[in-house]
């Protein structure tokens, strides 16, 4: 029988890679394990375009934050691969998105925990042994290779979700060959159908939807399709990225957001998604700037760009039906503004409806020990633990928690603040610091007024700004 382990990590994206990096790195001796179902470490394939670049600053790496001194670190990456004066001069925080997933290989190759091609099929949880009092109650991990068929079984006291989110599209939507009609998340697999076709038309506004619509846009000289963008939004708007606007993805934004009532966050998240879900400022200028090229000379760059408008259904046009276009796919669209409906045609329809993150098949066993709120949504504690009902160890969740937590949850940034504090709780001391005052910004009242309730004459006179007026704000979390 397999030893128990401490921790078992289930998926291999960023968070998980990260922790698993940190626990290589930290000075305490945790046995972990993470497993993966693909045969080897892949982020976002279908969205490698050339071009595009994180969103973060490179220092938002696996470790940075965390641990600088880190060997796992994006800076070491590049001095082993030789490349360190070359980013020198690339002089820029936002890396190539193809870099980026090459430094998640070459931590993932470095890192001895990591499997690949185990996929997890079922978690249970055993108690402990009446018979050995040395064995602890445990989770019971099931896992299966997707090629051969080979079953795992491992133990350990805790468990890390790191299952990453899903491509999402509307049940009307679906059903098509996948060639024609596909999620922006299969584009650079599809881009040669796309580059065939002549007609073409993008749904949808996020960070991905733009990037594909920049490079089809780049190549429609050459390839000569007709291209349309069509989105429900208002418009197409760019994501906040100032530099206060930031302070919402901060340790002190997630623990201020953390206590507010239920109802209260999903009220403000529903007012948030320009803080996460828009449209980078620079692909944005990019987009601009090639139409602005291209209608030089009061010449049409054969483009159309809609917005207020909700795709309701996508229905194959027949060989035998009329068609004004020519085009395989007549799209249901309505205006919602104005409540108008129209039809508009189209060879290839690319959709970038989001991503969702429905609760994986494997905890089935242990459903019924997970608490869930009115939404059927996880009840996470405040340190990323899911509550659980007579269960000893702890199943810590990463980029699960975006309803409790806020929209920080899937920020790169904040990866290693979270994985800082689920390595503390493994090892049961602080082993990477918690950061806090950090921001220049208060959020709670209480904060605020301790801060600033004082008379002029007695506010410090140094020069830090925020909260460094403070003299316990120097000391770190729990000292």
């Amino acid at each position: 029988m397999s030893r128990i382990r401490d921790v078992v990590g289930v998926g291999l994206g960023p968070f998980n890679l990260g922790l698993a990096a940190l626990l290589d790195g930290a000075e305490a001796d945790v046995d972990a394990l993470f497993l993966e179902q693909d045969d080897e470490f892949a982020w976002h394939e279908g969205m490698l375009i050339a071009g595009t670049t994180l969103e973060v600053p490179f220092l938002a790496d696996l470790v940075t934050m965390a641990d600088p001194t880190n060997p796992h670190s994006y800076l070491n990456y590049l001095r082993e691969r030789d490349r360190l004066y070359e980013f020198y001069f690339y002089e820029t925080f936002q890396i190539p998105r193809r870099e980026y997933d090459d430094y998640l290989r070459w931590v993932a190759e470095r890192l001895g925990t990591c499997r690949f091609g185990r996929r997890v099929e079922d978690v249970a949880w055993q108690n402990g042994s009446r018979d050995d009092a040395s064995e602890d109650g445990h989770f019971v991990v099931t896992a299966r290779n997707p090629e051969t068929g080979q079953e795992r079984t491992y133990r350990a006291r805790n468990l890390a979700l790191g299952v990453g989110s899903r491509p999402y599209v509307p049940e009307t939507l679906r059903g098509h060959p996948q060639a024609d009609v596909f999620h922006t998340a299969e584009y650079r697999f599809r881009r040669d159908r796309c580059l065939d076709a002549d007609s073409i038309t993008v749904v949808g506004s996020g960070q991905s939807a733009a990037e594909v619509f920049h490079d089809l846009l780049d190549r429609q000289p050459d390839a000569g399709y007709r291209l349309d963008w069509l989105t429900r939004s208002e418009g197409f708007f760019s994501m906040e990225y100032s530099k206060l606007g930031l302070q919402h993805f901060t340790p002190e934004y997630v623990e201020y957001f953390y206590d507010l009532p239920d109802d209260r966050k999903d009220e403000i998240r529903a007012d948030q998604d320009l803080l996460y879900k828009g449209i980078d400022p620079e692909t944005s200028a990019a987009v601009y700037d090639l139409l602005y090229e291209r209608s030089v000379g009061d010449r049409d760059p054969d483009v159309g760009l809609f917005a207020v408008t909700e795709v309701e259904d996508i229905d194959a046009i027949d060989a035998g039906e009329a068609s004004e276009t020519g085009a395989n796919y007549r799209l249901d669209c309505r205006q919602w503004q104005t409540d108008e409906s129209f039809v508009h045609e189209s060879d290839v329809v690319i959709l970038g409806t989001g991503y969702h993150r429905p609760v994986p098949e494997f905890l089935d066993p242990i459903e019924d020990r997970i608490a869930w709120d009115e939404k059927g949504r996880y009840r996470v504690t405040e340190d990323h633990r899911l509550v659980l009902d007579d269960v000893a160890g702890d199943v810590f969740v990463q980029n699960g928690d975006l309803h409790s937590h806020g929209v920080g949850a899937p920020d790169l940034g904040l990866g290693c603040y979270r994985n800082s504090r689920i390595v503390n709780r493994l090892v049961g001391r602080e082993v990477y610091p918690e950061d806090a005052d950090t921001v220049y910004q208060d959020f709670a009242v209480e904060e605020f007024v301790n801060r600033r309730g004082r008379g002029r004459g007695d506010a410090d006179t140094g020069s830090g700004g925020g909260d460094a007026s403070h003299p316990e704000s120097a000391a770190p979390e729990g000292e």
